[in-house]
């Protein structure tokens, strides 16, 4: 039973669910991004080059037929558009998570400029050295 329990803290304490709601955010963010892109971004890039960007490849070597028709080797492509996408969708996320980071440190900024009042036994310790000092 004693590990049942470490584990149920361990599992509990905040750092952790923060990390899996983060998770799933994060995936299911993702998710939204690769959609925007290849439903909009991609097609959008295809008016000005006349292609989808996603479908965009070159062709490196052809299909190989043997003498019934049958395929023996298989055509192989350099699918550049797949991974330009890619590269949409990463710019994408990094640039939003960089404008997350920053607004949580300005945040954290704003809370570090107000300056706390000290601690009650602080202020009491002040007052009775003032007070010692006039006499």
């Amino acid at each position: 039973m004693g590990m049942l329990k470490e584990f149920k803290e361990f599992a509990m304490k905040g750092n952790l669910v923060d990390i899996a709601v983060a998770f799933v955010m994060g995936g299911a963010f993702g998710k939204v991004v690769t959609s925007f892109t290849e439903g909009i971004v991609s097609p959008l890039i295809g008016l000005i080059g006349g292609a989808d960007l996603s479908k965009n490849m070159f062709k490196l070597k052809d299909a190989v037929m043997d003498e019934t028709g049958k395929i023996t080797s298989e055509a192989v492509f350099l699918k550049w558009g797949d991974f330009v996408t890619a590269i949409i969708n990463f710019i994408i996320v990094a640039f939003v998570m960089f404008l997350v980071i920053k607004a949580i440190n300005s945040m954290k900024k704003k809370e570090e400029a107000i300056p706390a009042a000290p601690p009650e036994d602080i202020t009491l310790l002040r007052e009775i050295r003032d007070e010692l000092k006039k006499r």
